[in-house]
């Protein structure tokens, strides 16, 4: 059985072929482009396997197919449902009064944002600024929350809310940040801002204190073809956003001070300093963190998170260089001794050292002990009736699991002075040496000669969702 569509236009030829494509697909029919004898349905289906610009190119072949690509609840339902459906509530956008088209190009352009962001830069602390942020969709919004590690010895993550970016009933994107970290969440308390995106990687979050509409030009729903480039500055910054108001701030320095309107133009400056002095949020970068969870080429990278030597929680990052190298770094605010920019371990040979292992390595994993969290600790003394002393040796013999037997071992330093000569100094290059035990699940721990610990890594994020979360207020 053949199945054949017709146009009137062959410079449109490659549009058909590539519907005939997926109709053959779906259907195992053959699809001949001469004319079109399949039900709606069937066409709205294959359509919905189509980008924005398939359509577009697709909905010039004939008046017919114009108005069945225009058509929004049922075309453009189905390519939102299709995409967003299992991740949010299609209909429940701006109260459900919204075009779908206009969805599908909001919901396009915001789902490269979902995943984790860190801040870029060290922040103010005086308006509680966050570190890591991680996005994720909502039953009709896009939420962020401020992740960090607990600060009570335990593996939970501290999720609390920051931002949340939605659509009015009049299809206006509204931004709403939460400075404190409330859970209420309470719409009269919030700040409203603008996300002003640069690029796939980077976005700016700032206080829209000029109350103009956030939506964004392309989000109009009059051209529906565009590309995966979509997300950028110069197309996708909303008006009154940074760019333009750093080029008003330069025109009124340097332009105004000897036109006419002089005195107006002090006058201008001057609310502008009183508007600044008033707004409750300065500018914040984020930077995206593209590589989050392992590869079977790279099972190492992503984030992770382990208990320290102060038996505190914290979050590394674990990241592949072109040449094979590995860096791992810890997240957050460093303490001031600490340099953000120094790796905690790096090697630049990721070749793994494989089982059978040789007495010598046995011998240094097995005599170290293994940092747990508090909890399991308070465990075992209670268990055993057992002073802080004794407690200490018996956790010396904690057993790991069966599941975090050493598969693999890979060697790692924690100084650049081994490969930098003039870096060089008294330290001892053996106590900057370090190991890397990869366990049979696919989790690791690391350790350094000089200490007779191991931090064990766990995963932060699975499958997308965060683990071991745990709501609390920002203070």
């Amino acid at each position: 059985m053949a199945i054949v569509v017709y146009t009137n236009h062959p410079r449109n030829a490659s549009t058909f072929l590539e519907t005939s494509r997926v109709l053959q697909a779906l259907t195992g029919m053959r699809c001949e482009p001469k004319s079109c004898d399949f039900p709606e349905d069937v066409q709205l289906c294959i359509l919905s396997f189509l980008g924005p610009s398939e359509i577009a190119t697709f909905a010039c072949t004939s008046k017919r197919f114009g108005s069945l690509c225009a058509n929004d609840a049922k075309l453009w339902f189905t390519l939102c449902d299709r995409r967003w459906g299992s991740k949010t509530h299609i209909n429940k956008w701006g109260k459900g009064k919204i075009p779908y088209r206009l969805l599908y190009n909001t919901l396009h352009e915001w789902d490269n944002l979902i995943g984790f962001w860190r801040r870029s830069g060290t922040g103010n602390a005086a308006i509680s600024s966050p570190s890591l942020l991680f996005f994720e969709w909502g039953p009709s919004f896009l939420a962020a929350s401020r992740v960090s590690p607990s600060q009570f010895g335990t593996y939970e993550v501290v999720k609390v809310p920051f931002l949340r970016m939605s659509l009015s009933e009049e299809g206006q994107v509204v931004n709403l940040l939460d400075p404190d970290g409330r859970t209420d969440f309470n719409e009269n308390e919030l700040i409203q801002v603008n996300v002003s995106f640069m690029g796939k990687t980077h976005f700016v979050v700032e206080e829209n204190q000029f109350r103009r509409s956030s939506s964004y030009a392309n989000l109009s729903g009059e051209d529906c073809g565009f590309g995966e480039d979509g997300i950028g500055a110069e197309s996708g910054s909303p008006p009154g956003s940074l760019p333009d108001r750093l080029m008003t701030e330069i025109y009124q320095r340097f332009a105004n001070r000897t036109s006419p309107g002089s005195e107006r133009s002090r006058r201008q400056r001057r609310r502008e300093k009183e508007r600044l002095a008033r707004r409750k949020w300065e500018p914040e970068h984020f930077v995206k963190i593209v590589n989050c969870s392992p590869s079977p080429s790279r099972p190492l990278q992503g984030l992770w998170k382990g208990i320290c030597d102060d038996m505190s929680l914290a979050f590394y990052l674990v990241a592949y260089d072109d040449i094979g190298g590995i860096a791992c770094r810890r997240l957050g605010d460093p303490p001031e001794r600490f340099s953000s920019y120094a790796p905690v371990f790096w090697t630049s040979n990721a070749t793994f050292l494989e089982s059978p292992f040789c007495l010598e390595e046995e011998s240094l994993y097995d005599s170290r002990i293994h940092l747990q969290p508090l909890e399991q600790h308070n465990e075992i003394q209670e268990q055993f009736h057992l002073s802080d002393d004794e407690g200490v040796n018996r956790i010396q013999q904690f057993q790991l699991p069966d599941n975090e037997v050493v598969n693999r071992i890979l060697h790692i330093s924690s100084s650049y002075d081994l490969v930098i000569p003039d870096l060089a100094g008294t330290i001892n290059p053996r106590s900057a040496e370090g190991r890397i035990w990869q366990y049979q699940d696919g989790t690791f721990g690391f350790g350094f000669l000089r200490d007779n610990f191991v931090i064990d890594m766990k995963h932060i994020v699975r499958d997308g969702c965060l683990m071991d979360t745990t709501n609390a207020s920002a203070d």
